[in-house]
């Protein structure tokens, strides 16, 4: 598992920010290749999918068809049951990496302020499991199960 957090998302969990809120209405991206050195960093890969309410579009600034996610438990945090986090393959690859957003414009350039979770993708046994990481062009892929986890210690 290789979870990355933001500074941005770090400062803000300490601070008045907590995850579910820096996250409300965000949005995923799903890249190919190995993930970036930390979540501050630029994106880097081909985009595979953005993961939005039942693969609508999204616009940042906007809540139409941001991601959510349900109250915590016991220190997890779990996307919404109510909602379809789905996506349609925009290029074909082996899915490595994705990046969650919170919904502030996100140019995907280097920032140390903006929320942002990045984490790897596979079968089994990463961060992020999907039943396959081969993406098709026009494919939906839906996330089923997505959650955090805040360390007791």
């Amino acid at each position: 598992m290789s979870l990355k957090l933001s500074t941005g998302l770090r400062n803000g969990m300490l601070n008045a920010t907590g995850f579910k809120e820096a996250f409300t209405a965000g949005v995923m991206y799903i890249y190919s290749g190995p993930q970036p050195v930390n979540a501050d960093a630029a994106i880097q890969g081909t985009l595979l999918g953005i993961v939005s309410l039942n693969a609508g579009s999204f616009s940042f600034g906007s809540p139409t068809n941001g991601l959510n996610f349900d109250a915590p438990a016991n220190g997890v945090i779990s996307k919404a049951a109510a909602e379809t986090w789905k996506m349609i393959g925009i290029a074909a690859s082996t899915a490595g990496w994705f990046r969650l957003m919170g919904n502030p414009s996100d140019n995907l350039a280097s920032s140390n302020t903006l929320p942002r979770l990045d984490g790897s993708v596979a079968i089994s046994g990463g961060d992020l499991n999907l039943s396959t990481v081969a993406i098709v062009i026009g494919t939906p892929v839906t996330i089923d199960v997505f959650q955090f986890t805040l360390p007791a210690s």
